[in-house]
């Protein structure tokens, strides 16, 4: 399988149900276009494997058949096109490949300050979801349309067809807006899309409002990361924080202790010194909003259960299950 399609199944693969690595170049999750079964949560039918110079997707309940190429492009439109390029750039594109050459248009990026929107507690479905969820709607933004709210900014989108609400997370950096995440409010295939203004930025929440001479904890996403003192989110898969100053940091992954990319990545943390949190069995809630919502003492708990080294490792293989 083309290692550049094996790189961005590996992106992607947190957002999918049920998601296992079969064997080599094959792999099992519940289909994000069908939804799979919906009598049986345990059932997953669809697969990417490969044919050939290409990787093939196909769902046995659905039964859709199209190129990996073409269920990104439904997945996630921004991820495709950073696919698309990085198929050109190592030639795997034209004859012998699904992926077609990448149309490129150049125009100097469009940095503002603020966002032209309206505060997602002006939104009643908006302000409800956050509420419910124990966060701040004047913290967020609204937009009826996303894709077309997003082009007015930078073309992202080729088709602005069944374009949706969604709730607007921005991205400062250096008090500049330089990216966001658009959540979805209703039924959507891909539930949070994040767009980049300025490719050099950091892709991370909240680094404008940490002490970086304290102890910065690291979140998998910016809701979560509000609730946690001195906290940022990484809006996308591990980065270097080196690179932007942050000398202590602990890394915190959702309670999931089954899903294989975060075992990974824990994994991967620990190998390279890194402090991580190890979740308590008795917690059963997935992610840390859950737990608040749940009454949890977040904080406390996180600062209990904080590891590294070999204690850290000792503690990682009780707490996995796979």
């Amino acid at each position: 399988m083309d290692f550049v399609d094996v790189k961005y199944i590996n992106l992607i693969s947190t957002r999918f149900q049920k998601f296992k690595k079969v064997k080599h170049n094959l792999y099992n999750f519940r289909c994000p276009i069908c939804g799979d079964s919906q009598k049986n949560k345990n059932k997953a039918r669809g697969y990417l494997y490969q044919v050939k110079n290409n990787t093939n997707f196909k769902c046995h309940n659905c039964g859709l058949n199209i190129s990996f190429n073409n269920f990104l492009k439904q997945i996630d439109p921004v991820v495709y096109k950073k696919y698309t390029f990085e198929k050109f750039k190592e030639g795997h594109t034209g004859k012998s490949f699904t992926v077609e050459e990448p149309k490129f248009k150049f125009e100097s990026p469009k940095f503002k300050l603020n966002l032209d929107l309206p505060k997602a507690s002006s939104n009643f479905y908006a302000k409800q979801y956050l509420e419910s969820r124990k966060l701040n709607p004047d913290n967020y933004y609204y937009t009826e349309k996303f894709k077309e709210w997003t082009n007015s900014l930078q073309q992202t989108f080729d088709n602005t067809d069944k374009d949706e609400p969604r709730i607007i997370i921005p991205l400062f950096y250096q008090n500049t807006l330089v990216g966001f995440q658009g959540r979805a409010l209703g039924p959507s295939k891909v539930k949070y899309i994040t767009v980049m203004l300025n490719d050099d930025a950091p892709k991370i929440y909240g680094l404008d409002q940490v002490q970086k001479t304290e102890t910065v904890y690291i979140t998998e996403g910016p809701f979560d990361s509000t609730f946690i003192r001195n906290a940022i989110a990484l809006c996308g898969a591990d980065g270097d924080i080196d690179k932007w100053g942050i000398g202590d940091a602990v890394w915190i992954y959702d309670n999931e202790p089954r899903n294989s990319e975060i075992l990974s990545r824990i994994s991967r943390a620990i190998e390279n010194g890194q402090k991580v949190v190890i979740w308590p069995s008795t917690i059963v809630e997935k992610d840390i909003n859950d737990m608040v919502l749940s009454g949890l003492n977040v904080q406390k708990v996180i600062e209990s259960n904080t590891y590294s080294g070999l204690e850290a490792k000792l503690k990682f293989t009780t707490w996995k299950k796979v």
